[in-house]
């Protein structure tokens, strides 16, 4: 808040803000959005950020990153999840739902190992979100043989390479744009990321694309 009023030209402190938005009740929308429960560790928990420590991949199918994001469209929000391999950096998988939980992960999950073949022991990487630290997302990562790994608290440089990818996907796709519904939404994302696999050059991987990348590494 306070940023958006100095970007509008207000003179004004943080603590004013702060005081004003007390005194007129007004809350950020986000409060309480994941409120403690007596007993509810018991059903998500995290993991150590064991990416620090490892090498980069030497081929695919070592390492996945996942994050997702949301979009806006004249009927609301939809959400997106996706995996990167961090060898070639391809979108190996991806989902969109209108409510954000566990099964918006898991799908991208479940379509990336369809059509990927891993390591064993392939680490899989994420934030804190509840939608990764549940029950579901564990069982399926145990049940596939993958490594969990969890960024810090609060600090998204953890998980940069999803960071990176999510900031030029909404430079080049969604800034600016308001789907008029999900399936545009959708299809607009789904053809983003063919181009981006197929045909964008990636300054990490020689400026070549992903898909190019992997089959010179072949």
């Amino acid at each position: 808040m306070h940023k958006e009023l100095r970007s509008a030209g207000l003179s004004c402190s943080r603590r004013r803000v702060n005081r004003l938005m007390r005194e007129m009740k007004i809350k950020p929308s986000t409060l309480g959005l994941y409120q403690w429960k007596p007993g509810q560790h018991a059903f998500y928990s995290s993991t150590g950020n064991q990416l620090k420590y490892l090498d980069k991949p030497t081929a695919p199918g070592q390492q996945w990153v996942g994050d997702f994001t949301y979009l806006k469209t004249k009927h609301g929000w939809l959400y997106h999840a996706a995996i990167i391999d961090l060898f070639h950096r391809k979108v190996v998988g991806w989902s969109f739902a209108k409510t954000r939980n566990v099964e918006l992960t898991l799908s991208a999950l479940r379509m990336a190992l369809n059509n990927e073949t891993i390591e064993p022991g392939c680490l899989f990487h994420s934030d804190q979100g509840v939608e990764y630290a549940a029950h579901d997302y564990r069982d399926a990562l145990t049940h596939a043989n993958m490594t969990r790994s969890m960024s810090r608290r609060a600090t998204p440089l953890d998980n940069a390479v999803m960071e990176s990818y999510f900031h030029t996907y909404k430079a080049e796709l969604v800034r600016r744009r308001l789907f008029k519904d999900d399936i545009e939404a959708v299809a607009k994302t789904v053809q983003w990321i063919a181009f981006y696999n197929h045909e964008r050059r990636h300054s990490a991987l020689n400026f070549e694309s992903p898909e190019k990348y992997a089959m010179l590494c072949a």
